[in-house]
């Protein structure tokens, strides 16, 4: 008996030149190990990246399966490699997730927090790739509900965060924290994130909250832009349920999942956030500790370290 066709969906940033050429490569290495290569319309068609256009789905001799970018694309998939930054990485995610297989980044952007590996090593990728030679971990992601007078309104997932913002050009956002059934504080914002480790070095980070380790069980709240003398990022248990209460005279406000994702909460409403029911798997190549990463793409300065 035959193993069933191994197949791999691709996701790119297609606008850019090293993509091309990079997904251009991925496709002749699989090809000659006999992976088939799954590649979403939008990307293959549409911007030129992969696919000539062609009647039977053909480049260089290659068969590429178009599909759909819906979020049954990666379903009898084993993987789904991404080439780009950070943005096509959540973009890949969702769809890892809801076919439950690992995602895979090289890093095409500027820092690629997420990737797992860069463009110039894309050769050594694909050997792992080839071999089945990675593991496999899950990484903790949020399940968001966005509810008014009682009733669920909306909801939806984050990976790295749910952001809690006040609409464009209007004033100060009146919320109320609660974490586990408690209030903590009332403060006017500009608004409030609720975010995973893996999270914490995103916009999080940007708004002044702490790096977490990405093995670390925990929720991050970090208010944005806070007009309050306790406004300061909290670390909660992982079991704890944040909630965000907005103002019920003042705006409406939208919550972004992983800045993709869109929901209303109108003034009076309020935002519930928990550890998610489904992590997102990740694949890893190596062992190299998370610290070695903080480093390497934020630049830091470690001179003078003495240590073995």
């Amino acid at each position: 008996m035959t193993d069933r066709q191994r197949t791999v969906l691709l996701v790119v940033h297609s606008g850019r030149e090293e993509a091309t050429d990079t997904a251009r490569r991925v496709e002749k290495v699989l090809d000659e190990h006999g992976i088939a290569l799954r590649v979403l319309t939008a990307e293959a068609v549409d911007k030129g990246a992969l696919h000539t256009g062609s009647d039977d789905g053909r480049e260089f001799g290659v068969q590429i399966d178009l599909v759909d970018p819906d979020t049954g694309a990666a379903e009898g998939c084993e993987l789904v490699l991404v080439l780009g930054g950070d943005g096509t990485f959540l973009r890949a995610a969702e769809l890892a997730r809801s076919a439950d297989i690992p995602v895979l980044g090289v890093n095409l952007g500027r820092i690629g927090f997420l990737a797992e590996a860069e463009a110039d090593t894309i050769d050594r990728v694909l050997d792992h790739i080839v071999a089945r030679d990675y593991r496999v971990e899950d990484r903790m992601t949020l399940d968001v509900v966005v509810r008014a007078d009682g009733e669920i309104l909306d909801s939806g997932w984050a990976l790295n965060e749910a952001s809690l913002e006040k609409g464009p050009r209007l004033g100060v956002l009146g919320v109320v924290v609660e974490v586990d059934g408690r209030p903590v504080s009332t403060f006017g914002c500009d608004g409030v994130l609720v975010s995973t480790p893996t999270g914490s070095t995103a916009y999080a980070f940007s708004a002044g909250g702490p790096v977490l380790w990405p093995d670390l069980d925990a929720i991050l709240v970090v208010p944005n832009n806070a007009h309050a003398l306790f406004a300061r990022p909290m670390v909660t248990s992982p079991e704890s349920t944040i909630a965000i209460e907005v103002e019920s005279d003042g705006h409406n406000a939208l919550v972004f999942c992983d800045g993709r994702r869109k929901m209303l909460v109108p003034a009076g409403g309020r935002l519930e956030v928990q550890r998610g029911v489904t992590p997102v798997k990740w694949a890893r190549l190596g062992r190299s500790p998370f610290t070695d990463r903080l480093v390497r793409k934020f630049r830091l300065p470690v001179t003078g370290w003495r240590g073995q």
